[in-house]
């Protein structure tokens, strides 16, 4: 891809400026009438969002992404809908996506099935002989899920054009390490549910309450076992602790009970690798050491339970009853979404890039893929003017930097390709959890097909319709698709305050990812190489421990306090994208010959900052219920909406001067004590 460099690019604006403008994606009404900004900043901005859209049952958390994402929810919700009332070819994407969905939809059919159409699959587990539990084994891999190891291939580190075999432990039905390990009331209330989740779960698939008792507790001492070699969320961030290459000969003999010399062969379809890079050393351990120790009774039922796990969303309603008493517990919702969201989203899942395809042609157009791309160039001047006056930072370390930043790769609104999902075989005659199966089979087998083959740093890991927008180190890209290329992030009839304090930080968010404390380890190429000099490594890392602290002094709730390590890379980006977006912003009204702090700039009797940093608050607006505060602040890499907010802003002069901020205000900090990174 052509370079382009930074000090000849334009500036592309889409909203008129001056006293013509008028607020379109800020609500000023929603302001509230106590709070001032010195206050919380979230709270001043958001009091009136917040008492107009309360939590209603089916959701545990619903802010900003919620009403996009319901919006676009209902937007690919006609779009499959009227698909089946074409009559599709069969194999087309149109009879593909209208298979799956009513399949899901027909829950008629999926009741009277029940536990049917995974008992064949329970029965296989059930009846293995002894002599037959390592083909057994094989074939769960192959075919279901990645019990006591994960063998799978991703780009190397080193080297991100090529792809690298990797070994890693097992996961945990939990997800983190401390709902086992942890005996608070917290981790004990879950660990509860879980168990009962198990119990029911294995009753609903046709075991009696005695075995299913017996599986619970065979689960459970296996989880537990593996939770305690797993790492905590903090180490889960130190990405070069995790590069260990190995031979197959010291895999073989530090992993000596895992079936190395056929498990490629029967699981893969491809001749065993050479070299390896092995992951969280210590877990692929004791996955090893659990696999040669426990007897054939615990294997099948570690086993049992991965299938009816994977299945339960697939099944009858009662196996999503079950699942929802405790998601309850979990993230305090009080009632399902309904059916056609839960099936829409799986359907999405299968055959995103089929809906995605429908979806832009409909909702997408080319005007705002231009704006974006003249957008993104102006936040990566932005950002290279910010590098280049970094007091912290070596002029050699700044070279490299900028060599990284004009290197970044950037992706608006969908593939230049399409995924070609004309293998897929989906038949109406088939159980939706067969079909979905299917998809599965037909997604692994593309997986397996790029080994051996260069790495396409074409392809996109999220959908067009997606709500989000990401960074990838290993292609040093940003990816912003078309679902979040709507208000309150981007509106083409807004002032350019609201855009940039909307989609621009989202731009400037991503680009930081790229120098955050796991981005800055990869160069302009994508690969794990170390671009900086010792000190100014030492300098970087002072810095992102001062923004930690400053978040991890945030109670949360009443004893719980946030994880500002484990967030960090967020934290970082969210930082340098709020001075990002604002520089860039500054820059295209100069150049548009506006000055920012005239009387003649104001919107709806709002000064141009306050605009953009009240709708970067705007972005944040959520009502959330205590037990999900709880779990995402076990287990979520990004802040709680509002610690997005106030923690980042208090380390911003800007903001200071827009609101008037002083030291007697809780939103302000000492300059001595404000961490300004990038």
């Amino acid at each position: 891809m052509k370079k382009i460099l930074l000090l000849s690019l334009g500036v592309l604006a889409i909203a008129g400026t001056g006293s013509a403008e008028h607020l379109k994606s800020l609500n000023k009404d929603g302001v509230s009438p106590t709070v001032k900004p010195g206050e919380d900043f979230y709270e001043y901005v958001n009091a009136g969002w917040i008492e107009a859209n309360p939590l209603t049952p089916e959701y545990s958390r619903y802010g900003q992404f919620n009403v996009l994402t319901d919006s676009s929810n209902n937007r690919v919700k006609r779009i499959v809908t009227n698909l089946g009332n074409t009559n599709p070819q069969k194999g087309t994407n149109a009879f593909l996506i209208s298979t799956l969905y009513e399949a899901g939809m027909d829950s008629v059919r999926r009741n009277q099935e029940g536990a049917a159409p995974i008992k064949p699959i329970l029965a296989k587990i059930e009846n293995a002989k002894p002599e037959e539990m390592g083909e057994l084994f094989l074939w769960m891999h192959k075919n279901y899920s990645s019990p006591f190891v994960n063998v799978g291939h991703q780009e190397d580190l080193a080297n991100s054009n090529v792809y690298a075999m990797y070994i890693d432990g097992p996961g945990l039905g939990l997800g983190d390490r401390d709902y086992y390990l942890k005996d608070d009331k917290r981790n004990k209330e879950v660990r509860e549910a879980y168990m009962k989740l198990i119990e029911k779960q294995m009753m609903n698939a046709g075991y009696s309450k005695k075995d299913a008792k017996r599986i619970v507790n065979n689960v459970m001492k296996i989880e537990n076992l593996i939770a305690d070699s797993t790492w905590t969320r903090e180490e889960s961030r130190n990405i070069a602790a995790m590069y260990n290459p190995r031979s197959l000969d010291q895999v073989k003999e530090a992993y000596p009970n895992f079936p190395w010399d056929t498990f490629f062969v029967e699981t893969m379809g491809f001749d065993t690798p050479e070299q390896f890079i092995v992951t969280t050393l210590n877990t692929v351990q004791q996955g090893n050491d659990l696999y040669g120790s426990l007897t054939d009774r615990e294997k099948k039922d570690y086993y049992l339970w991965s299938i009816v796990r994977g299945a339960a969303p697939f099944l009858s309603d009662n196996f999503s009853d079950t699942a929802f008493e405790f998601n309850k517990v979990m993230s305090g919702v009080q009632e399902q979404q309904p059916r056609w969201k839960k099936v829409l989203g799986v359907t999405e899942g299968s055959l995103g890039e089929a809906i995605g395809e429908l979806y832009v042609e409909e909702y997408f157009p080319q005007s705002s893929k231009d704006y974006m791309i003249g957008l993104v160039e102006n936040l990566r001047v932005a950002l290279g003017k910010h590098i280049i006056n970094l007091p912290w930072m070596s002029d050699d370390t700044k070279v490299a930097a900028m060599k990284k930043l004009n290197s970044f790769k950037v992706k608006i609104g969908y593939p230049d390709k399409w995924k070609d999902y004309s293998e897929m075989e989906l038949d109406p005659s088939l159980s939706y959890y067969d079909n979905i199966h299917n998809a599965q089979m037909w997604s692994q087998k593309k997986y397996l097909e790029k080994w051996g083959k260069p790495v396409d740093k074409s392809e996109w890991h999220m959908t067009p319709q997606t709500i989000n927008a990401y960074y990838n180190p290993m292609a040093n890209e940003i990816v912003f698709p078309a679902g979040i290329l709507q208000a309150p992030f981007f509106d083409p009839n807004a002032s350019d305050a609201e855009n940039y304090g909307g989609i621009g930080v989202v731009i400037g968010h991503e680009l930081t990812h790229g120098f955050d404390d796991q981005g800055s380890q990869f160069d302009p190429d994508g690969n794990m190489v170390n671009w900086w000099t010792a000190e100014d490594k030492e300098a970087f890392d002072a810095l992102t421990q001062g923004l930690a602290d400053q978040y991890s002094a945030v109670e949360v709730l009443p004893g719980l306090f946030a994880n500002g390590q484990y967030t960090l890379g967020e934290n970082i980006a969210d930082q340098g994208g709020l001075r990002i977006a604002y520089t860039a912003f500054k820059d295209s009204q100069k150049k548009k010959g506006v000055d920012i702090t005239s009387e003649e700039a104001k919107i709806d009797g709002l000064d141009p900052s306050q605009v953009f940093y009240m709708n970067f608050a705007n972005l944040w607006a959520n009502n959330i219920r205590d037990e999900e505060i709880r779990r995402l602040t076990v287990g979520d890499v990004h802040s709680l909406g509002k610690n997005r907010v106030n923690v980042s802003l208090k380390n911003i002069a800007p903001f200071y001067e827009a609101f008037g901020i002083t030291e007697t205000d809780p939103m302000y900090i000492p300059v001595e004590q404000q961490v300004i990174i990038w």
